[in-house]
């Protein structure tokens, strides 16, 4: 580890911030000098909120989110539509699907998109448990919220595959989301418009 900041408690902090995304050596230290100026208001809360997060948030057992409830507040919420499943790769994809605010259904967190180049196959996401889901009577529609990537459309399509036989309607997301998108990145209206011209496949 490179000494930077020339303690070893502002070294590990730095070190260790500086492997989010987006922060590198500099901006790692950056954060840690930001952090220790306002120790009282932003610092020591922050390491409280991160403290609280390790030991409370957990992965839901039914969609895959992340909540400190398990199952988590969507899959409790008795005024969200029982009726459709959005399907999507990470958390985060969920999140930004929420903060567009024109889904109200259930989610299914798949963990990843199929790769045969980084050695990601069926049995490394959740795809049985989908499948699983998708035989409860109340499901009527999936819908495919994936990236517009190569292996986001591969995903697709053998999700596709997947649920041929189950008695349910197969979306996805059709104009706004652009060819090599990821989801997680994309702006809420075009989110939303995306959700609205969902087609069947």
């Amino acid at each position: 580890m490179t000494k930077t900041l020339g303690t070893n408690e502002l070294d590990r902090l730095a070190y260790l911030l500086g492997k989010l995304p987006g922060l590198g050596p500099r901006s790692s230290g950056r954060v840690v000098l930001h952090l220790l100026k306002q120790k009282e208001s932003l610092m020591l809360p922050l390491a409280s909120a991160l403290a609280d997060a390790a030991h409370n948030v957990s992965r839901c057992k039914i969609c895959g989110n992340l909540d400190s409830n398990n199952p988590c507040r969507i899959c409790t919420d008795q005024k969200r539509d029982k009726s459709t499943c959005c399907v999507v790769k990470e958390v985060g994809d969920l999140w930004a699907l929420e903060r567009s605010g024109v889904y109200n259904g259930q989610y299914h967190v798949m963990g990843g998109l199929l790769s045969a180049l980084d050695g990601i196959g069926p049995q490394e996401l959740r795809c049985e448990d989908l499948v699983k889901r998708a035989s409860d009577n109340s499901m009527t529609e999936i819908i495919l919220a994936m990236d517009a990537t190569v292996d986001g459309q591969t995903t697709a399509y053998y999700l596709v595959e997947l649920l041929s036989e189950s008695n349910v309607s197969v979306t996805w997301l059709a104009r706004g989301v652009p060819v090599g998108g990821e989801l997680g990145y994309l702006d809420d209206g075009t989110i939303a418009q995306a959700l609205k011209a969902r087609r069947s496949i």
